[in-house]
């Protein structure tokens, strides 16, 4: 069980928030997709022969590729990998991008699962944010998909947008449910450093919502999914029973996955790898033969916090014990104080050996994970 992450680093526009790798110069794509292939055929050994039952195409705006260059690079992995029948494909793809005309070629292809980049269905919420599409654009292309005949489509939004009308975040929710789509994958806005609105915040320039009303939005959240018989997953991700996303899941359940393109990961177990986040220097040493990566052995002590941060996100919560067989680190007994506190303030639940938390500590799920790290004396 494996699955391969494909990075497409353009995309038509640059979104204000947005730090992730890409090009809005399409001066390189070519070279880029070849590139890219002559990485599949590189990197052929290392997942070892593994069956692939998810295939990812992220970015940058996967979708902004013809068709034809999307099934391209699915046939290079399906001709050197064995890849499970019912494997799900999924394309991130941006509204303006999904004509009709494109949506019934789509279906044509292996691609069964399509995750659109709504973000908002309040048009000055998508101009602050510099999203090249309208809100009106995004729920049309969210019906034709349906009607085309996906059923398996996930939307991005993003709340803790600054506006003086509290009532916006939960008309998008609304929106979003009465589409009746299978998944939802919800982010609090982040100011980053190197993006427009990080240097609108450090000009004073721009305001960000206060935290208590992020808070909000993210506990409203919850409350409207399950009210819409949606399960809460993962901190971000919200499903109908059965459509949680097997690529994101098999990220957090650490099994082993392939990264193509300029800045992707890959993951084997024991070491992660980085590809350069540069698309020039991608495309010259995949020219030359040779692999634009950089490896990281994994010690215990990254494994096993890398295995906290993600489970404690989900539903199906830490498992000590799996810790405690796989690297032989007693995390309970470790942190038996702190994890007593937290159950006792209703932050967290113990379930047989597993670390879940309550809805009330998702709120704080980074800070919880952290104080459950391991440091280098013990592991």
């Amino acid at each position: 069980m494996a699955g391969i992450y494909l990075h497409i680093p353009f995309c038509k526009q640059a979104c204000h928030y947005c730090d992730f790798h890409f090009s809005t110069s399409m001066g390189l794509k070519e070279q880029v997709l070849h590139a890219m292939h002559r990485e599949l055929a590189l990197q052929q050994n290392y997942l070892n022969g593994e069956t692939i039952d998810t295939i990812y195409f992220g970015g940058g705006t996967p979708s902004i590729l013809s068709v034809a260059e999307l099934n391209g690079l699915l046939e290079a992995i399906y001709a050197k990998h064995p890849v499970n029948p019912s494997a799900e494909i999924t394309l991130e793809a941006n509204p303006d991008d999904l004509t009709l005309e494109k949506l019934r070629a789509l279906r044509q292809t292996p691609i069964n699962r399509l995750s659109i980049g709504v973000q908002s269905f309040h048009n000055p919420h998508l101009q602050l944010m510099n999203r090249p599409h309208t809100a009106a654009e995004a729920a049309d292309c969210i019906k034709q998909a349906q009607e085309v005949g996906f059923d398996n489509i996930s939307l991005d939004l993003i709340y803790g947008i600054p506006a003086e009308d509290a009532a916006l975040w939960e008309q998008d929710l609304a929106k979003a449910f009465a589409l009746r789509v299978q998944h939802l994958s919800c982010y609090a806005l982040t100011i980053e450093p190197n993006t427009v609105l990080g240097h609108r915040l450090k000009k004073g320039k721009f305001t960000p919502a206060e935290e208590e009303r992020v808070a909000q939005q993210f506990e409203l959240l919850m409350l409207e999914a399950k009210a819409h018989g949606f399960l809460h997953y993962e901190i971000s991700n919200f499903c109908q029973p059965g459509f949680e996303s097997k690529h994101n899941s098999s990220y957090w359940k650490q099994v082993p996955y392939l990264g193509i393109g300029p800045s992707a990961h890959s993951f084997n177990g024991v070491s992660r790898q980085f590809n350069v986040a540069h698309n020039p220097k991608y495309v010259q040493a995949l020219e030359a033969g040779q692999l634009p990566c950089t490896v990281e052995e994994l010690s215990v002590e990254d494994r096993v916090n890398e295995y906290v941060m993600t489970t404690l996100r989900t539903s199906w919560g830490c498992d000590t014990a799996y810790i405690q067989a796989k690297w032989g680190v007693d995390l309970g007994t470790l942190h038996a104080t702190y994890l007593q506190k937290i159950e006792a303030q209703g932050l967290l639940r113990k379930e047989q050996g597993v670390l879940v938390l309550t809805e009330a500590g998702k709120l704080l799920a980074d800070e919880i994970a952290l104080d459950l790290f391991l440091l280098p004396e013990e592991a």
